[in-house]
């Protein structure tokens, strides 16, 4: 009889509670959505119409679009898709407030604590990293992360001509840099524990470092692509480089995109300063970025190069474009219309290759 009755008494306990729990209403304050609109920056009129986007796409904590990536994405995808339909989309005021949120959506995806911490010992350099490694008093050559082990960081022997008459790599000194995804550039002193064969591929085993230093934190957020597009060199006085292009350009492969930039993959081989523009579609539409090659990563064995290219300013919407694509909130369309060639048939169309009547102003602008 006693086990029934403290039975009732546990379930008329918890009916009480879930009846309070119904009482209260949803478990977030509008009071702390628009203070933390405030303090993101935005508006009185902007904070409600996001609060109006997050009812729409029915977020349960409308203020986790403060912080969340997905629940922020979910908001802007459906502001695109409504200014799309009303016909907004170009107005001034519209442009400015998406050139907003996409600031915001970028300082969102920066302060993740992942991309905050850092790296803070080369322990922690994942195997294929590619590198840059300084050998003193002889240059500067390419190298990748081949193992890492408590003990060492074993990277690929850089191709150092024998010309410079390195015989013994045993105590040598090298500073090492290296871009991490989604990161930052790290730069660390060490030196040569020992060379050995690994696979058939001669490496070096380097002494770990616990003193990384931090270069240059990003500033953008990166969108890794293979997306066909068209590469023209910016004429001395150009007007308007954002200006669409009728005629086919040169062929190249869009390797990653960002609002400040972006890396392009070429036949031949490029040189750092080139003045350029890419010509690509987003979302159906043709888009064109302007810049300047910053450097130059070149495969001597597949004659090719990846241009790393600092954006040159953009107008509020190309940006506003570029960023849509780089965090996914519009749908992408193929440029099937003007690419009807396979991948490799693309790459392979060299910079340095005639093609038309371009073939000289190329060989010229890279050469001199």
């Amino acid at each position: 009889m006693w086990i029934l009755l403290l039975f009732l008494i546990l379930l008329g306990g918890a009916l009480v509670v879930l009846f309070l729990s119904a009482r209260k209403g949803p478990n977030y304050s509008w009071v702390e959505f628009f203070a933390r609109g405030k303090d993101a920056g935005f508006s009185f009129a902007e904070i409600n119409l996001l609060r109006r986007l997050a009812l729409m796409v029915k977020l349960e904590d409308p203020t986790s679009l403060f912080w969340s990536e997905g629940q922020l994405d979910m908001c802007i995808r459906e502001y695109l898709r409504r200014i799309q339909m009303t016909g907004e989309e170009t107005k001034e005021e519209t442009q400015k407030f998406l050139s907003k949120l996409y600031e915001y959506r970028k300082k969102v995806a920066l302060e993740h604590p992942k991309v905050k911490k850092g790296l803070s010992s080369t322990r922690y350099i994942e195997v294929l990293q590619p590198l840059k490694v300084l050998v003193d008093g002889v240059g500067v050559y390419a190298s990748k992360v081949i193992g890492n082990s408590s003990k060492y960081l074993s990277i690929e022997r850089p191709a150092v001509p024998l010309r410079k008459g390195i015989t013994d790599w045993k105590g040598r000194r090298l500073a090492i840099y290296f871009w991490r995804k989604d990161d930052a550039g790290y730069v660390f002193d060490t030196y040569v524990l020992n060379e050995v064969l690994m696979k058939g591929t001669y490496c070096l085993q380097v002494a770990h470092s616990d003193s990384l230093f931090r270069t240059q934190k990003r500033r953008s957020v990166r969108l890794r692509t293979h997306k066909p597009a068209y590469l023209y060199f910016l004429q001395e006085g150009e007007e308007s480089p954002e200006k669409v292009e009728t005629a086919p350009g040169l062929k190249c492969i869009l390797q990653d995109l960002s609002d400040t930039g972006y890396a392009v993959v070429v036949g031949g081989k490029g040189k750092p300063e080139m003045k350029i523009k890419v010509q690509f579609e987003v979302n159906g539409e043709p888009l064109v970025m302007p810049g300047i090659v910053r450097s130059v990563d070149y495969n001597e064995e597949k004659n090719r190069s990846v241009l790393h290219v600092e954006a040159y300013p953009l107008s509020v919407l190309t940006r506003n474009r570029i960023l849509a694509a780089v965090f996914g909130v519009i749908p992408e369309t193929d440029y099937e219309s003007v690419f009807r060639e396979s991948s490799s048939e693309t790459e392979d169309s060299a910079l340095l290759k005639e093609e038309g009547g371009r073939s000289d102003e190329v060989k010229q602008s890279v050469e001199q």
